[in-house]
Parts: C-alpha cells; sequence; structure tokens
C-alpha cells in the first residue's frame, strides 16, 4: 500500500505538470513541468523524500525498458532515416562528447570547490 501511494503522489505532480502545461503557452515539455514541481515540493518540504522513494527507486530501475518502444520505433522509421543517418550520427557522436567533457569539467570545478562553510 506504501509503494501505490508514493507512485500516486508521483503521478499527481506529473498532472499538474500536464496542467501548468496547457495554461502556460511556453514551448516546455509538461515533464519538465513536473519535474521542477516534485523539485520545489522536495526542496521546500512540501514533500519529504521518504514520500517517494522507494516508488521513484522501482521508476528509475525500469527506466531502460521505457525506451525499447522508441527504438522499435525507430526501427520502423529507418527508410526515412536512412538518407540522414550520417549526419544525425555525427551529431550525436558530437554532442554527446561535448556533453560528457563539460559535466566532467563542472564536477571536477566543484570538487575542487569544496564545500561551503556557514
Amino acid at each position: 500500500m506504501k509503494f501505490l501511494r508514493q507512485f500516486c503522489i508521483i503521478l499527481f505532480v506529473s498532472f499538474l505538470g500536464e496542467i501548468l502545461h496547457i495554461l502556460i503557452p511556453l514551448p516546455v515539455p509538461a515533464s519538465v513541468y513536473g519535474l521542477v514541481l516534485m523539485l520545489f515540493a522536495l526542496c521546500s518540504g512540501i514533500l519529504k523524500t521518504q514520500q517517494v522513494s522507494e516508488a521513484a527507486d522501482f521508476l528509475i530501475e525500469i527506466m531502460p525498458v521505457m525506451f525499447i518502444p522508441a527504438a522499435v520505433g525507430l526501427m520502423d522509421a529507418w527508410p526515412s532515416l536512412q538518407p540522414v543517418f550520417g549526419p544525425i550520427a555525427a551529431i550525436t557522436l558530437l554532442t554527446t562528447v561535448i556533453v560528457m567533457a563539460v559535466t566532467g569539467r563542472v564536477t571536477q570545478h566543484l570538487i575542487r570547490r569544496g564545500p561551503r562553510k556557514k
């Protein structure tokens, strides 16, 4: 029952994100609104981590399974993608390397800076 309650909390926050997506005329996905709402709720203390932790861990564990339909959809669209496969592969590889490098540099900077004392 605890797991179901946690999952319902996550679904409710996602639903609020969908409502914000309808109400706010910005090109921001509803899932991003939901993530920002969840972050705000956790940081402000409205929600405690323990109230959603087990359901969130489960959803993170099964996340790779959620990519299977997208991969099948790409296989189905192969005739359309074949002419532009080279540029898409190059762009994907280049942006992946850039994101990894920037993430590593930022992490190194934060580690060197150390924890702040109040």
